[in-house]
């Protein structure tokens, strides 16, 4: 059975998104923004690579650890903050219920 979390997005703007992300389709955070229309790039597929899915995370949710490959691009990426994620590698799982999360401004 499929079960549905919900997670609030904070866009750039400061509007909020509150949008329901299914447990079961082995989506990560930032495939949820991108189905939502939300000004995701995603430019280097969910590898760890670019950066562009830098999300902050505003809430006390159970998120997996950072990887290796996920603190290696956040220590080159810009407006990185303690709560810094890339939404590519937060892989959404029941836990994550009341997610809530801020998308970074965009790379100069």
């Amino acid at each position: 059975m499929s079960q549905d979390i919900k997670i609030s997005i904070v866009d750039r703007e400061g509007k909020t998104h509150e949008v329901e992300a299914p447990t079961d389709m082995a989506m990560n955070l930032m495939e949820v923004c991108k189905a939502y229309e939300l000004p995701v790039e995603g430019t280097c597929g969910g590898m760890a690579m670019c950066a562009s899915c830098q999300c902050y995370v505003l809430s006390d949710s159970i998120l997996p650890e950072k990887s290796d490959d996920e603190e290696a691009m956040l220590s080159e990426a810009y407006h990185v903050q303690e709560n810094s994620r890339l939404g590519c590698q937060i892989h959404i799982a029941a836990e994550m219920d009341g997610l809530k999360i801020q998308l970074a401004p965009e790379e100069e």
